[in-house]
């Protein structure tokens, strides 16, 4: 494939943020078509070598006699939705750190 397709066009939802530990589950329902999708993404997005032995195994797998089972789910429990967004408030937010009473040691203008 030359073009990789576009994140809303892949066959998995959320695919980015699939763990890998249960990436070869939710690859059971697709068929070959749609995991040359996902290979042709990843190699042009994060090209992550586990992802891509997984994606090349399941391709192997039905090459060579597998059938598609089971079905896409439309949601999938271990991708939190919106947390890789993390919002910073002040109640979220850590205590202030105070430098060391003899100075910062960050500080060039201080004398060590």
């Amino acid at each position: 494939m030359t073009d990789a397709p576009a994140h809303d066009d892949l066959p998995l939802p959320d695919f980015d943020h699939i763990p890998l530990a249960t990436l070869p589950q939710r690859l059971l329902p697709l068929d070959e078509r749609q995991l040359l999708l996902l290979v042709a993404y990843e190699g042009a997005h994060g090209d992550r070598l586990p992802v891509m032995q997984v994606l090349e195994r399941r391709l192997e797998a039905l090459r060579g006699g597998a059938e598609p089972a089971g079905r896409v789910p439309e949601t999938m429990p271990e991708v939190a939705q919106g947390a890789h967004v993390p919002q910073v408030t002040p109640a979220t937010s850590g205590p202030p750190v105070n430098p060391p009473s003899h100075g910062d040691p960050t500080n060039p203008a201080q004398p060590r």
